[in-house]
C-alpha cells in the first residue's frame, strides 16, 4: 500500500483519479496549486486507488495524505 502525500502546502487544483481506478507508476494523480504554480503529483507505484482523502479546492499541508493506492 502506498500513501501519496503532498510535498508542500497548497490547494488541490485537480484530482485525476477516482476510487477503483488502476494507475501505473508515474501516472499523474493530483495537481496541487501553490504560489500560482501547478505541481503534478505522480503515483510512486502501480496499483488501485482505494481512497481519496482530499477534495478539489481543499487546502492541504505538507506531508498530508492525498490518495491511498493499494
Amino acid at each position: 500500500m502506498a500513501n501519496l502525500v503532498s510535498p508542500m502546502a497548497g490547494n488541490v487544483w485537480k484530482i485525476n483519479v477516482a476510487v477503483g481506478d488502476v494507475v501505473e507508476m508515474d501516472d499523474e494523480v493530483v495537481i496541487l496549486e501553490a504560489l500560482k504554480m501547478e505541481t503534478p503529483i505522480y503515483a510512486a507505484e502501480a496499483g488501485t486507488v482505494v481512497k481519496i482523502q482530499v477534495k478539489e479546492g481543499e487546502s492541504v499541508s505538507e506531508d498530508q495524505i492525498l490518495v491511498v493506492i493499494e
